[in-house]
């Protein structure tokens, strides 16, 4: 007889061994050798050189029409904040998780072979009713979009939001083909937000990797764009780093500070005005100058306390009100990690963020590893969106990862594999990433007249009956560069700018863009 593998801890690295040994970043991170370093950003005076950040603070007299003139601007963009979740590994995100379906949406099941290849026994599928209630209870639909009511993803993320916040989320699906285990797939969608328009009071985009995209997925070459690379943020003392306001502040209240750096300002400018640099871009040269130390100044006004970004320090993060409690925070690096992205983009310091989990090419021979680790993700997703109404602001949360798993049909009887079936390969036809949309004026609308309709366009594509992506479906279910595209869409229809999505992205390869959009507009241009 054979015997289940005995369950891994969360933070234990996975050892595969019909996978070659992990030589890049990318394979230490996806079967969970390596969690990521931080580094502090702090300023310098070559800062005064690159590009102004928007801001926020007021000012005194002249300056404001300065900040106004140096592109500082309030609230970041104004752009719903946009997080996304790399599992790095290939995690099973359909079926066990997120519900797929055929053609008719999400609840046109799959057969009982299919959901078995997902991971699901035959008296654990959707379509029957429970054994122990009599009742059809293996569909939640909480979130609005409908999750298996024992995935690991859905017990995180209601463990960690209200019954108000998830009163105003809503999601959608799209089966789509990725290749298993490599960072090669161009799943990251960031510089492309940026491109919609997404940016930050101090930064455009950050991530939990220090590699281009800010995740372990690479993002689509055509959409990267130097000037907005990631910076790396995994801790919060990342995240405290980003500001540094020098030693002027520990000699002088902050007032007096600001009034100070004002003065170097006018005198600095005064100097300039009397220079001829004989650069044929001079007055260019003297406006990043001049803008340097006006955007000094007003980060001294608005942080001379850098603990004010502090994520462990906001009571809505840690604490016997917050999303963790301290001893919590404290233990488990995932937390934090989640915490000092969500921190910074749902406040509009970033425009938006990248959090990479690595340890997510769980096929051990046990379903128990996958489902604490699916857990864990869940707890972070539902953090980040119970933050975002704790802000009163919409979240647009994207999951996904490179590939996706399968299983034999063995089962796991143990306590944390829950008498599921066992993960044993890799299988990249049973991908399905995933959206959440956090919507604080109310849970956002599905495109459609009718429910058939509306059910349609919160599954965009379909499986066929074995699970398998049907990659004729959608432009997504074959083309990675098509999912980004897709989720692109999606971020901009959020905002009703779906209209200026070809003039943005030519070339795009979606068709028909209303087929590939699930909702209607949430807000105006900005918020």
């Amino acid at each position: 007889m054979s015997r289940i593998p005995k369950v891994l801890p969360v933070d234990e690295p996975l050892r595969h061994a019909a996978h070659k040994r992990p030589v890049s970043r990318r394979d230490f991170i996806s079967q969970g050798f390596m969690a990521g370093m931080g580094t502090a950003i702090g300023t310098s005076m070559f800062s005064m050189f690159a590009n102004p950040r928007n801001a926020m603070a007021a000012l005194s007299g002249d300056m404001e029409d300065l900040k106004s003139n140096c592109g500082i601007a309030t609230q970041g963009a104004g752009k719903i904040p946009f997080i996304c979740f790399d599992l790095a590994g290939g995690a099973s995100l359909a079926g066990s998780n997120v519900l797929v379906g055929q053609r008719g949406g999400q609840l046109d099941f799959l057969s009982t072979a299919g959901y078995n290849k997902l991971g699901l026994p035959g008296d654990m599928i959707p379509p029957i009713a429970n054994p122990t209630t009599g009742l059809n209870d293996f569909i939640n639909t909480e979130l609005g979009l409908a999750f298996h009511s024992d995935s690991g993803f859905l017990r995180g993320m209601l463990e960690r939001t209200s019954i108000g916040t998830r009163s105003n989320i809503n999601g959608a699906v799209i089966p789509a083909r990725s290749d298993n285990d490599t960072g090669n797939n161009p799943h990251n969608p960031m510089y492309g937000i940026r491109a919609a328009g997404a940016d930050g009071s101090l930064l455009n985009l950050i991530g939990s990797s220090s590699s281009e995209s800010g995740g372990n997925s690479m993002a689509p070459p055509m959409l990267v764009d130097p000037e907005g690379r990631p910076a790396k943020i995994d801790r919060p003392s990342d995240v405290t780093g980003l500001v540094d306001v020098g030693d002027l502040i520990g000699l002088l209240n902050q007032e007096d500070a600001v009034a100070v750096m004002e003065s170097i300002y006018r005198i600095s400018n005064s100097k300039l005005g009397q220079v001829n640099t004989q650069l044929t871009n001079d007055l260019i040269v003297k406006q990043l100058v001049e803008c340097g130390y006006v955007k000094s100044a007003d980060i001294a006004d608005r942080f001379g306390n850098p603990s004010e970004l502090d994520p462990s320090l906001d009571p809505d993060i840690v604490g016997s009100a917050g999303i963790f409690s301290e001893a919590e925070f404290a233990a488990d690096r995932e937390f934090r990690k989640a915490a000092s992205v969500m921190k910074l983009v749902i406040n509009g310091y970033a425009g938006a963020g990248t959090i990479t989990m690595g340890g997510y090419d769980y096929h051990t021979g046990n379903r128990s590893t996958g489902e604490l680790r699916d857990l864990r993700a869940g707890r972070c997703m539902g953090a980040c969106l119970e933050y975002a109404a704790r802000a009163g602001v919409p979240l647009m949360m994207y999951v996904f990862s490179d590939g996706s798993l399968s299983s034999n049909g063995m089962i796991d009887e143990s306590v944390d594999g829950r008498g599921k079936g066992v993960w044993t390969s890799d299988n990249s036809s049973t991908a399905a990433p995933f959206f959440l949309v956090y919507n604080p004026g109310g849970r956002a609308n599905l495109i459609g007249g009718t429910p058939e309709l509306q059910a349609m366009h919160q599954q965009l594509g379909y499986m066929r009956a074995d699970a398998s992506v049907e990659t004729a479906s959608s432009p997504a279910a074959n083309n990675v560069n098509l999912l980004v595209n897709t989720i692109l869409l999606n971020y901009m229809a959020l905002h009703g700018e779906q209209g200026d999505f070809s003039t943005l992205f030519p070339g795009h390869g979606l068709g028909n863009l209303d087929n590939m959009t699930a909702f209607e507009s949430i807000v105006s241009g900005t918020i």
